[in-house]
């Protein structure tokens, strides 16, 4: 515990309207509430890409310090979870917020968002635009990845890439999540992937005691 955070600020510092904190201690938690008074800032925005970096007991008490000061505070869990109205903190379980300078933020960067162009004939990925890209530059490299793939297996390329890619998260269990940030990380890129390839899927069905060389594709 930081006994006087004075001990660790400069006098004073440049003005802001957000903070935003990469700190990899969870120590510069403790330290946030006073940065924000040095710098006038109305809202912090601390990911959680690692329990180490910034417990969840210490993610309350940030809360709970800058409430008191009249400071919107956001913790989205991983930080590739937030959008402009919400984000994760465990398994199913989002919570929202109402800031525009955060919400001014997570207009670009946060939660993946990637808009496929697809041709229906070829069921081929042709185009992607990236809406809003995770803060380390994931979602961009998946979409040059995804050009020209076959809808079949753009889930699996885009899991692929996302694994290849450096994530800022955490590669530890997470008790709240009961997998690893960076699989949950790579899961919500691969769900808005899903979505959009989903009605140009080919799904094969079996009929007993016909031949796999005889059964029609059909799509569902």
């Amino acid at each position: 515990m930081i006994d006087d955070p004075a001990d660790f600020l400069p006098a004073e510092l440049p003005a802001a309207d957000l903070l935003i904190s990469f700190a990899e201690h969870k120590g510069v938690a403790e330290l946030l509430p006073d940065l924000a008074r040095l710098t006038g800032a109305q809202a912090v925005l601390a990911p959680v890409d690692s329990e180490a970096w910034l417990p969840r007991g210490l993610a309350r008490q940030l809360h709970g310090w800058l409430e008191q000061a009249g400071v919107a505070c956001a913790t989205p869990k991983p930080l590739c979870s937030l959008t402009k109205n919400d984000y994760l903190v465990a398994r199913r379980q989002r919570r929202t917020y109402t800031n525009a300078f955060i919400a001014e933020f997570a207009r670009t960067f946060g939660q993946p968002e990637i808009t496929l162009t697809i041709d229906p004939e070829a069921s081929q990925i042709t185009g992607c635009e990236v809406r809003r890209d995770a803060v380390c530059g994931c979602a961009r490299f998946v979409a040059q990845k995804l050009l020209g793939v076959s809808v079949d297996e753009a889930e699996y390329t885009a899991g692929m890439a996302h694994h290849h890619f450096p994530c800022l998260a955490s590669m530890g269990i997470d008790a709240d999540f009961g997998d690893t940030l960076m699989h949950i990380s790579g899961y919500l890129l691969k769900d808005n992937i899903a979505r959009q390839v989903k009605p140009y899927k080919h799904v094969q069905y079996i009929t007993p005691g016909v031949r796999q060389s005889e059964e029609p594709l059909k799509k569902d």
